[in-house]
């Protein structure tokens, strides 16, 4: 089983690992005085390099794949800037399985570049909670899909 740590400081710092060693960090993290730290169990070591064999088993999937350019901008969440023209997207693909998450920078780009609407999918708000904490003068529209309803509800919305 391995587990997360969600060190709550400014933004949100997640540590992964194995139960003990997630137990040192958050020892030390209290002493360092974080407030807010958080165990979750997870079903895998996600966005870790105890994941390469995936990511190397994934790239030789994506090898069979034929991209073509991109119509809208996409950011990856490596770095939060968008794809460009000479990025090796499968490359890119593959290294996000044992990457850390830059979700706040993407965020950022988003907003940066006109983004005004999210629509988070599947149960739970925790990604809506991430945008409402980025400080903008913009008016957001965050919006939520977890059932066949909601989708409806989100696709009258945006067609608006």
């Amino acid at each position: 089983m391995w587990f997360l740590l969600i060190l709550i400081v400014l933004g949100q710092i997640v540590i992964s690992g194995d139960k003990e060693g997630v137990e040192e960090a958050e020892t030390y993290a209290k002493e360092a005085g974080v407030k807010k730290v958080r165990i979750l169990k997870t079903s895998g070591p996600f966005h870790t390099e105890k994941l390469i064999d995936s990511r190397d088993a994934l790239k030789k999937e994506l090898e069979t794949i034929n991209f073509h350019p991109f119509q809208t901008p996409v950011i990856k969440n490596l770095d939060g800037t968008t794809y460009t023209k000479t990025d090796n997207i499968k490359d890119i693909l593959a290294n996000h399985i044992i990457s850390p998450v830059h979700f706040g920078k993407s965020l950022e780009t988003m907003l940066a570049t006109g983004v005004d609407t999210f629509i988070e999918i599947g149960p739970g708000k925790t990604l809506s909670g991430f945008v409402k904490r980025i400080p903008t003068e913009k008016e957001i529209n965050i919006l939520h899909v977890n059932n066949v309803e909601t989708l409806q509800n989100v696709i009258e919305i945006v067609k608006r």
